[in-house]
């Protein structure tokens, strides 16, 4: 305890400029754990938003009455979710039943037939879009509190209707599930998020936290060295540094916990694109606080602990005209079996034999992307040493000799200004590469959108309104036949009803298309092999006029009509054509699809939609390619991954910031004695660039390397189709010249014209 006490009084009697060092700790640290504390509440806010999800979803559970099963005394719910843009656009259509109503979250009462209650984002769509209003029969009566949305931007809607409207609905007695149907990110999804920002924002924040505590390393081991001489022991001497490290840091974590608090509060108000927060979910819960309150006075004491060792078992190796210990090889430790993993999955990748173990996979990959970053910090001072020496020897030029020679001898000096910005770089890569994943899994290259829409249930009336939309390419008729038994493999088809003239509108090429007799279809595209039918084979195909039902026999002839079909997704599915002038007039197939398909482009899809939807907004469409839960969890991710680089940035450029600055106080002798002897300041300035800008190119080089190669084993184990992107290249090179043309620039006013001998009056 006395030697706590002399450390908080050494810290508090020591001098102005010691003084400033502890502000700058904990302004460090305070940096630090406030974005230690966004990471730690990234989960916490994907939780709350799927409880609210799973609270407000319809479920049908029996209380001895049997309401799920017969008679209408329950409620009925139907849910339909469209895509708006790239998020989804969900109605939640609600009737009475003769029983007890549950009232739904974030409604004070059931709605009545007629009445539409909407979140507020979509209040403001509603005023500018007014068409989207034929999806929402009704008027609207309010507004969807807080407790009813997943998150402040949700589309969302609550519309009521009478039972005979509701023809798909199901029962419901209550709201609320103990699972979301549609999280807001997925389990994989969330791994790939924590595994992008482990090596963008914990990996920089731990380098970061580390030199925040190591501010002003050589003054404080002279003095805690005095100390020692002084008779203090060593474990007294480390408690006496401890005490300085471990207040700055918990100061530091007290005052980022008290600024998170504050960025959450605006930012959640504000909201980022394509991810809006409500305040509460942003909340750190106590295991979070407990972890930046214990993380990082723990680290802080270790880095301490450690800085504090030398002075205190050979406190003479620390005085100023001590030589500093060469950097041991084992820094290249971590780095050779990280870059191991990942030259395997390169090669893997390259030879066509990419990995299907994914569990394997999803252990080893992050564990290279920790053993990469780090080996890049620990090779650093003896990569820089290396390099320092030799170029030393070969010089000519002045000023670059004295700033080798001082790297040769200082390695870790430039260390802690360059590590920040080399793990910048070297996490931009690891982004990029999940950036490119997950535009793989979005990206739409079809030039035509298709929609299903099944004909049970809708009147002719209604089938001829969906087939005269305005933007539509074409339409078809898709009904299911079923095998009879002559058939030896085959026990159902799908048959194509349609014209030549529709066929020749919704593909690119229908061949040589008669249209007046029954074809087996070919699709070019895949083959003959995915046709299951086969010339001979007989199948029946159910047709309704009214009440009356009847069958229509089939048998597959043995022409063909063979066609190309759209890449990467098909407008056609079927076996067989059938002339619609064969069927029965008036007859209409009992069991069959409407396919519809238009142009791609999201102004034509979302003007589709918002039609099919004017005809019956309870329609249930099936838009093939689009998955609008899939692209919700796109953007979110995008958007998360998008903060972590922010993170990152923030991290690295104060990494630099901090250490940049310790080192123009350490330096301040050593630039002032060789002034003293006649140096010019330009080739002072000349030296301090080149002291940093030399290891930190290697750095970069290795950062660029390693980083590209770490993408492209990411993308081997993703199971992709894109292993080597080089479009991302110059974008690295350009980061990685801007981080040189940054750290140069930064170096330059670290001296100043002012000399001032009393800064080596005690060498």
């Amino acid at each position: 305890m006395k030697e706590l006490l002399l450390g908080l009084r050494l810290l508090l009697g020591s001098g102005r400029g010691n003084r400033v060092r502890f502000l700058l700790m904990v302004a460090g640290g305070a940096v630090g754990v406030c974005c230690l504390a966004f990471v730690l509440a990234i989960p916490g806010i994907l939780n709350a938003q799927d409880a609210r999800q799973a609270a407000r979803q319809p479920d049908c559970v029996s209380d001895g009455h049997h309401l799920c099963s017969s008679g209408d005394r329950a409620a009925l719910g139907l849910v339909r979710t469209d895509p708006y843009g790239s998020r989804p656009f969900t109605r939640v259509f609600l009737a009475r039943g003769t029983g007890p109503v549950p009232t739904p979250p974030g409604l004070r009462a059931f709605p009545a037939p007629g009445e539409v209650f909407v979140s507020p984002r979509l209040h403001d769509v509603l005023k500018k879009e007014p068409g989207l209003s034929q999806l929402l029969p009704g008027k609207e009566r309010g507004r969807i509190s807080a407790q009813g949305l997943a998150h402040p931007d949700e589309l969302y809607a609550y519309v009521g209707m009478k039972r005979g409207e509701l023809k798909d609905g199901s029962r419901m007695t209550r709201f609320g599930m103990s699972y979301a149907w549609y999280p807001t990110v997925e389990s994989s999804a969330l791994d790939i998020v924590r595994f992008t920002l482990a090596g963008v924002v914990l990996l920089p924040l731990a380098v970061f936290l580390a030199v925040c505590a190591r501010l002003s390393a050589a003054a404080r081991a002279r003095r805690l060295a005095a100390l020692r001489l002084l008779g203090v022991s060593r474990k007294g001497v480390q408690r006496v540094n401890a005490a300085e490290t471990v207040a700055a840091a918990l100061a530091g974590a007290v005052l980022g916990l008290g600024g998170y608090w504050v960025v959450n509060q605006v930012v959640s108000r504000i909201g980022l694109p394509g991810f809006k927060w409500f305040p509460s979910d942003g909340s750190l819960s106590w295991q979070s606080v407990f972890i930046c309150l214990l993380g990082c006075p723990a680290l802080a004491w270790f880095v301490g602990r450690l800085g504090a060792r030398r002075a205190a078992a050979t406190p003479l190796e620390v005085r100023r005209s001590a030589v500093a210990k060469p950097p041991a090889k084992w820094g290249l430790l971590p780095l050779v079996p990280g870059l191991g993993i990942v030259t395997g999955y390169c090669v893997l990748g390259a030879t066509g034999h990419a990995p299907r173990d994914t569990k394997l996979s999803s252990i080893l990959m992050p564990m290279a992307v920790v053993l990469v970053g780090t080996g890049l910090v620990l090779a650093l001072p003896l990569l820089s040493r290396v390099l320092a020496r030799r170029i030393a020897r070969w010089t000519q030029s002045l000023s670059l000799g004295l700033a080798m020679r001082r790297n040769e001898v200082e390695p870790g000096g430039a260390l802690r200004v360059a590590t920040g910005l080399v793990l910048l770089v070297y996490a931009a890569s690891l982004v990029q590469g999940v950036l490119i994943e997950l535009d793989q899994v979005s990206r739409n290259v079809s030039p035509v959108q298709i929609y299903s829409v099944s004909l049970v249930r809708m009147s002719a009336g209604q089938q001829r309104a969906l087939e005269n939309i305005d933007g539509l390419r074409g339409h078809v008729v898709e009904v299911r036949a079923e095998a009879e038994s002559d058939n030896a493999d085959s026990l159902s088809t799908t048959a194509l009803i349609a014209t030549c003239s529709q066929i020749r509108a919704i593909v690119p090429d229908a061949g040589a298309c008669v249209g007046d007799r029954l074809v087996r279809l070919v699709n070019q595209t895949v083959g003959d092999y995915d046709n299951v039918t086969k010339p001979g084979e007989s199948y029946s195909l159910p047709l309704a006029k009214g009440g009356d039902r009847r069958l229509v026999h089939l048998r597959i002839p043995s022409e063909n009509l063979r066609y190309h079909d759209w890449p990467g997704i098909a407008a056609l599915s079927s076996s067989v054509l059938i002339p619609p002038s064969s069927l029965p007039v008036g007859y209409r197939p009992a069991n069959a699809d409407l396919t519809l398909v238009s142009d791609s482009d999201p102004e034509t899809v979302r003007h589709v939609l918002d039609a099919i939807g004017a005809v019956d907004p309870t329609i249930e469409v099936r838009p093939h390619g689009i998955n609008v839960d899939a692209l919700r969890q796109v953007d979110v991710v995008k958007t998360l991954l998008a903060v972590g680089m922010v993170l990152g940035l923030v991290i690295g450029v104060a990494a630099y910031l901090v250490a940049a600055a310790d080192r123009a106080v350490e330096r301040r002798s050593q630039v002032t004695a060789l002034a003293l002897l006649g140096a010019r300041p330009w080739t002072l300035r000349a030296v301090q660039v080149a002291q940093v800008v030399v290891p930190l190119a290697v750095g970069l080089v290795l950062a660029v390397v390693a980083g590209k190669a770490a993408e492209s084993s990411y993308l081997v184990t993703g199971g992709g189709d894109i292993f080597w992107d080089g479009e991302g290249v110059p974008l690295l090179i350009a980061c990685a010249l801007g981080a040189v043309v940054v750290a140069a620039l930064g170096s330059l006013p670290l001296v100043g014209r002012r000399i001032d001998p009393e800064l080596i009056r005690r060498d």
